[in-house]
């Protein structure tokens, strides 16, 4: 197989599990066969690929022109009262009050020496009612510790989470709640609808740089009856091309897209600013953990992009500059649109005078080989990140 047609790069080793700690999702038996490889993440198990040998291409371009449905590992956890928003001003560095109900705020969580513990996205669901869908990674007893003096309750609400990516998902979307998504539910807007007989949580969001939905299980009245969604929602989108996929068609599309992972490319050291994502904290808020580390914390950014027209970046390959090791890749693909490799590079050490971006250094591959490569901004695909935020103009705007 040559480097091009790896694409998404992971190991497949079959490695047999206990369920010991690890939780099934609801939907796994839609579609698990005896050849699915599962990952694990946020203690969950996910569908990473169909079989060992599965080619997400088709499913890549699909996700590219049409829709497709994942069942995502990603972990909600509720943080409900009358000071909630308190609690979360207290642990996140993005500003929280001013999140008005019905909106999604990404929001990044800090160590006390300033380093990234978490990052996700914050819903307001009412008035003293938060959703924060999490990341890999423990962030219950964190969030749980610093309530003490709060008066909030902290649980988590075993929503399980499906993504409707691509094109046609707003076309979906609209035909699973009768016809009623609204002109103006933009990027990161979200609220209850009525999803195929079921009063749910839907956000404008999603992990895949494309227009897409995200549908949250167990967030409404009563419980979800989690096979007549996956039947009404199949109902809905099979007539406009839907299918189930794996994650490995959304791997290529978030690295395409820029979108980074906490814990692996999210190194744990890491600052916001080194991780170039210095744009989401408020200095100007009141006292959060992390905010005197950050005030005085080094601005330069050690996370981009890599641009490699003879090899697939992949992780762990060193980069070099000057005959001087000087990083790592984190995560990198094929890009099948830019016919291109392309990955993320994790600079250890401050760059040159004018920065990283835009310098030529040398990819080295498992043998040791270098190739030329370039140091890039994120993401690869839609610079503008104009996708994912696709004017909904009723039924059929996505279909073209």
């Amino acid at each position: 197989m040559t480097e091009r047609q790896h694409y998404y790069v992971e190991s497949f080793d079959t490695i047999s599990l206990a369920p010991y700690r690890i939780s099934r999702s609801p939907f796994a038996h839609r579609y698990t066969t005896a050849e699915t490889v599962h990952a694990v993440y946020c203690n969950r198990l996910y569908p990473m690929k169909a079989s060992r040998d599965e080619n997400p291409i088709p499913s890549y371009w699909k996700l590219r022109r049409g829709v497709l449905l994942y069942d995502v590992p990603e972990r909600p956890l509720a943080i409900e009262g009358r000071e909630a928003a308190g609690l979360l001003e207290r642990v996140l560095v993005c500003k929280v009050s001013d999140l008005g109900v019905g909106r999604c705020r990404y929001g990044l969580a800090c160590n006390h020496d300033g380093s990234i513990l978490m990052d996700g996205v914050l819903m307001r669901l009412a008035d003293d009612r938060f959703w924060y869908v999490t990341a890999n990674g423990e962030f219950l007893s964190w969030l749980g510790a610093h309530a003490i003096d709060f008066d909030v309750e902290v649980f988590d609400p075993h929503s399980r989470v499906l993504q409707i990516q691509g094109p046609k998902s707003l076309d979906v979307a609209d035909a699973a709640i009768g016809g009623g998504l609204p002109a103006d539910f933009r990027y990161f807007r979200a609220g209850f609808f009525e999803v195929c007989g079921q009063t749910l949580w839907v956000s404008r969001t999603g992990w895949t740089g494309e227009a897409g939905i995200e549908i949250y299980c167990n967030s409404g009245p009563e419980p979800t009856d989690h096979d007549a969604l996956w039947d009404g929602l199949f109902a809905c989108g099979e007539p406009l091309g839907m299918e189930f996929s794996t994650g490995a068609s959304m791997g290529i599309r978030r690295i395409e897209a820029g979108i980074l992972d906490n814990g692996s490319d999210i190194e744990p050291d890491l600052t916001p600013y080194g991780a170039g994502l210095g744009q989401f904290v408020r200095l100007d808020k009141d006292d959060f953990v992390g905010k005197s580390a950050l005030e005085q914390a080094d601005r330069s950014q050690l996370l981009l992009g890599l641009v490699c027209p003879t090899a697939m970046p992949e992780p762990g390959m060193g980069v070099s500059c000057e005959d001087r090791l000087v990083g790592h890749v984190t995560i990198g693909t094929w890009s099948p649109t830019l016919d291109t490799g392309v990955g993320y590079v994790r600079f250890d050490q401050p760059p040159p005078g004018d920065g990283w971006l835009g310098t030529t250094v040398q990819l080295h591959d498992r043998d040791g080989t270098p190739h030329t490569a370039t140091v890039d901004t994120l993401p690869f695909v839609d610079k503008e990140k104009r996708l994912p935020r696709s004017a909904w103009n009723g039924a059929g705007a996505g279909s073209g």
